[in-house]
């Protein structure tokens, strides 16, 4: 009896990687998770160990290949997502020279401010928006503050480049990986003359570019004996956790899109032809030859929920979580009148601004379940600023498929199908950007022929229809959080601007 073949689908995020083996029917055969640290020692500071990563990508993957195996299943490639807009200097041995900064360092706001103000075409150029997350900010800041490092870098690189590297000796990024850095070409593909001279380093200091469906090399004999398979095993560059979660929950057709919340959230639609949204709100990164996602990430997702239970139930122990949402139920839709702007870390899309968040309309009658369900609600409706630029743009949303940590919350569930006032579709699986890579490493070995034939494989065990009443109590809180965000925007920019005066 012949053995089912598995591909391995690893995704590297900003606090754990996650890796599945995946057959080319859809079906799972054992996943595997390491979590590592997100560091972030001052306000606007987000970053990761170099090490921790690879070694948790490493973990991972040796988890899943392992459960794979001990059902039968035999491994035949590796495939990889990876978070987005990652950025550490590397000397001339390939050695870290500090800290990997994450999406979420905004260390970077002036510069990117000013580039705003001096290079508003880079965003139609590289399809990234200019804000703190993109390495080409990062750069500059870097230049600017940390001289002698950016004098000493030999090599600029992400969490991509780096595992991609553990694994198969060699320096190299997909395009898609690449599109969020701000130094890629949007037409050709290819790095940015025009975006390198601006941030001050050569081609020579980045990682070759690859399409996200390319064997990239074979398992080194290191990295072999770390994850307990044999040396040689084809591994495919995969492409960015954001592109990959479109992948991996289906949602590759017109008018599909999909919406994750983790850390982080976003909301992501599949497009044929690559465009920028003439108003900058959205993001346009490569997936596969002829498929381009469009959409806007948010920077505060399950982020929100995890800094009211630090804040509001540091008491309640390691079911704090859990006790919250619990609490946050008992609230009526709207809060009682209270409204939160989310933006703890500050923000992405559709404002790509720095302006801190703030609680609005609070009074003694308040509870911590009123505060926790509005930062839930605050988190919805900054997806639904996502969803509204996306039809600004012309692009079509009639449905939505979801995935991610907060689909184990019915409350949260619930509360974005009202927030969008859409049904929303759960797939069998929770790890969207994983089982994306999975079946794009598939594709890759030629044990799928197509990304459409992909899609299909991903199999829906859930919908969640929204409320009338309670999105009708949405649509009506809509204008007043889009008033008081426009009124409110130049204080709270100032207030975190003084609160880092303050701690320098």
């Amino acid at each position: 009896m012949s053995r089912v073949e598995v591909v391995v689908g690893l995704d590297v995020g900003t606090t754990s990687a996650k890796a599945v083996a995946v057959d080319a029917s859809g079906a799972q055969h054992g996943g595997g998770e390491c979590a590592y640290d997100l560091h972030a020692p001052n306000r606007g500071w987000a970053t990761q160990d170099p090490g921790d990563v690879v070694r948790g990508a490493l973990t991972a993957v040796r988890e899943s290949a392992a459960v794979a195996e001990s059902e039968g299943a035999r491994v035949i490639g590796l495939s990889v997502s990876s978070a987005m807009h990652g950025l550490v200097a590397l000397d001339s041995e390939g050695v870290p020279l500090g800290e990997l900064l994450t999406w979420a360092d905004a260390r970077a706001t002036e510069q990117a401010r000013e580039l705003r103000k001096r290079r508003p075409d880079l965003h139609e150029r590289t399809g990234t928006p200019i804000h703190p997350m993109a390495p080409v900010a990062k750069l500059l800041w870097l230049a600017e503050h940390e001289p002698e490092l950016f004098r000493r870098a030999e090599r600029w690189v992400g969490q991509k480049e780096l595992v991609l590297h553990a694994l198969t000796g060699r320096w190299v990024v997909d395009q898609s990986v690449a599109s969020g850095t701000g130094l890629q070409a949007l037409d050709t593909l290819t790095w940015d003359a025009e975006a390198l001279a601006v941030a001050g380093v050569a081609e020579e200091q980045l990682a070759e570019l690859v399409a996200t469906t390319d064997v990239v090399g074979e398992l080194a004999p290191d990295a072999a004996r770390s994850v307990g398979l044999a040396t040689g095993l084809p591994v495919v560059a995969g492409a960015g956790d954001g592109p990959l979660a479109n992948l991996g929950v289906g949602a590759v057709q017109p008018g599909v899109a999909a919406c994750s919340i983790g850390t982080s959230g976003a909301l992501r639609l599949v497009v044929e032809r690559a465009a920028v949204d003439p108003a900058r709100r959205m993001f346009c990164y490569a997936l596969t030859p002829g498929r381009w996602v469009v959409g806007g990430a948010i920077n505060n997702g399950g982020s929100a929920l995890e800094w009211a239970g630090r804040a509001l139930g540091a008491e309640l122990g390691e079911d704090r979580a859990e006790t919250l949402l619990a609490e946050a139920a008992a609230v009526p839709p709207g809060a009682d009148g209270l409204l939160m702007l989310p933006h703890l870390l500050s923000e992405r899309a559709p404002h790509w601004n720095e302006a801190a968040g703030a609680y609005l309309g609070l009074s003694h009658t308040h509870t911590r379940g009123h505060l926790v369900r509005a930062a839930l609600e605050g988190v919805c409706r900054q997806l639904a600023l996502v969803l509204e630029s996306m039809r600004d743009a012309g692009h079509e949303v009639s449905r939505v498929r979801a995935t991610g940590g907060f689909a184990r919350s019915e409350l949260w569930k619930q509360m974005l199908a009202d927030t969008l006032d859409l049904a929303i579709d759960f797939p069998a699986g929770r790890e969207g950007s994983a089982f994306g890579a999975a079946l794009l490493g598939l594709l890759a070995v030629g044990h799928i022929d197509t990304i459409d034939q992909a899609a299909e494989l991903v199999q829906l065990d859930e919908r969640v229809e929204p409320d009338p009443a309670t999105a009708g109590v949405y649509e009506r809180l809509k204008p007043i959080a889009d008033g008081a965000y426009e009124a409110l925007a130049p204080a709270l920019r100032r207030l975190r601007e003084e609160a880092g005066a303050q701690r320098s």
